[in-house]
């Protein structure tokens, strides 16, 4: 039961003693966690350091400025702390069964790793697992929706065996989707479990805005190729949410990189997933969603 950990940090400095504190007590703490601090220029790096020097388990890296999207830069800033975890097991001799990645802005609930480690040990074909997210908005929390099916990317445990097969940690546009379908491409199967809590201090998608978060997503799945209709929905589903200009925003996004002729993602089986699959899973999530009501 044990696993390494990887966070990216930037400008975090109101967010990290949170996470930290709720890391550290984890009745199972990992083995290794790496937080890369990109380019921080308030007290983040100061507040890394510190816990460094008192939890010998904790590393940091410390990166250049550099741009602050949500677009490819972040899923590198990802990599890197992997790369360094792993590199670092490796010379030291440290044998990990899970590897996993979580967000700066988390506060895990004492038990949240155990847990997530328990449900692997019951199914052993679940490959990638989350828990739940619950936003504090306004000092009250609100679930984020999720289907049981999609591991959330702002905190979750890939299996090692399923890290390697699915050719690690990817940098692309959306690396946390991008993972979930090459794991169900590869046989595996992605959990996201409601009963294991963690709660985020910002709303998802809103780090840079919600406007700018949305755009970035519908940007993203134009990359992916995600077939036009099911884009349509999802952006007239966004409109009839708060904020309404979401779903604006997402379908501008899209609108854009198909006038640009944006790139494409190059692995066409995962391509044609997004395609011809991803809506088939949605219908048949609301089925039977419908089904149980």
């Amino acid at each position: 039961m044990s696993y390494i950990l990887v966070t990216p940090a930037r400008n975090e400095e109101n967010n990290l003693p949170k996470l930290i504190q709720s890391v550290v007590e984890q009745t199972i703490k990992p083995l290794v966690w790496v937080i890369v601090d990109d380019g921080s220029t308030d007290n983040s790096h100061s507040i890394i350091r510190n816990a460094q020097k008192i939890h010998k388990w904790i590393y940091s890296i410390r990166l250049k400025e550099g741009p602050r999207d949500l677009g490819k830069h972040v899923y590198h800033v990802y990599n890197i702390g992997f790369n360094i975890a792993i590199n670092y097991c490796t010379i030291h001799n440290i044998s990990f069964d899970y590897i996993g990645n979580i967000d700066a802005d988390m506060i895990l609930e004492t038990e949240f790793f155990e847990k997530l480690i328990k449900e692997f040990e019951k199914n052993l074909r679940v490959g990638i697992a989350s828990g739940s997210v619950y936003s504090n908005i306004s000092n009250k929390l609100f679930l984020e929706e999720n289907r049981e099916d999609l591991p959330m990317g702002s905190l979750r445990l890939w299996r090692k065996e399923c890290f390697e097969e699915t050719g690690g940690y990817l940098i692309s546009y959306s690396s946390d989707s991008v993972s979930n379908v090459l794991a169900k491409l590869k046989g595996w199967e992605t959990r996201s479990f409601e009963g294991i809590r963690a709660v985020q201090t910002r709303r998802t998608s809103s780090a840079e805005g919600l406007w700018n978060g949305y755009k970035y997503h519908g940007k993203s799945c134009y990359f992916r190729n995600y077939h036009p209709l099911f884009v349509l929905a999802k952006g007239i589903k966004l409109t009839f949410e708060k904020p309404n200009y979401t779903g604006i925003a997402y379908l501008y996004g899209y609108l854009c990189a198909a006038i640009k002729r944006m790139d494409k993602i190059d692995d066409k089986e995962v391509g044609d997933y997004y395609y011809h699959q991803k809506y088939k899973e949605v219908v048949e999530y609301y089925k039977n969603k419908l089904r149980k009501k």
